[in-house]
């Protein structure tokens, strides 16, 4: 097993006074995220720069203050990290599985964070619930697929941050039709973290023009 406590100096960068929290979260996600199988044994090795680090640079893009949803959370990559780097930030970790749930919701209390909420749900069961400013998501289908089940979460004007990988171009040209029928104002693809995480991340940035048709009359959720 890798050794989470091998921080390189970009995470010292990025998280800063937040530091001693991410470092507890690697610690969990090298131990219990392996063990409960959230994570492949061999991902322990390179926590950091392949997981932690390349989900808290997402936070160059996102607005302060927003309400965030973080689809398909899994062991909380980036929904976790978003909280831990920005503490303006409130966030919902929406997640379908129990086991996955379980382990956020034990990661949140360990790591003493009050600005998430975990909720064991599809995206396509709560649409009515919400109206966030960001969705993100990160290895939870493709864009063609991911756009249909984030954009009814969004208020008018509200952004989809999709983490993509080498295909990011190719999804994208894809999901031309499916962003054609939703209506949206842009959708381009960013690399953040320049400098900073080798390579950048890679990020799909859609921008909701109006209310999708099954979000129609939804509401945000109280917390």
């Amino acid at each position: 097993m890798g050794d989470p406590k091998s921080v390189p100096e970009a995470a010292r960068q990025i998280f800063g006074d937040a530091l001693p929290v991410a470092e507890r979260y690697a610690e969990f996600l090298a131990d219990a995220g392996v063990v409960r199988g959230l994570i492949g044994p061999r991902e322990a090795d390179r926590l950091w720069e392949r997981h932690l680090i390349n989900c808290a640079v997402l936070a160059e893009a996102v607005p302060r203050d927003a309400a965030v949803i973080d689809i398909g959370s899994g062991a909380g990559l980036p929904g976790l990290v978003l909280a831990i780097v920005r503490p303006d930030l409130s966030i919902t970790l929406l997640e379908p599985l129990l086991r996955r749930t379980t382990f956020l919701t034990e990661a949140v209390e360990l790591l003493g964070l009050d600005n998430v909420e975990v909720r064991r749900a599809r995206a396509e069961e709560v649409a009515r619930d919400y109206q966030a400013d960001v969705v993100t998501a990160r290895a939870v289908a493709p864009l063609d697929r991911l756009i249909g089940w984030a954009l009814p979460l969004l208020r008018p004007g509200g952004e989809l941050l999709a983490l993509k990988g080498e295909r990011a171009a190719q999804e994208l040209t894809e999901a031309g039709p499916v962003l054609k029928r939703f209506g949206v104002r842009t959708a381009e693809l960013h690399r953040l973290g320049q400098g900073k995480v080798e390579p950048p991340t890679t990020i799909v940035r859609v921008v909701a023009e109006r209310v999708p048709r099954r979000a129609k009359g939804s509401r945000k959720r109280s917390s």
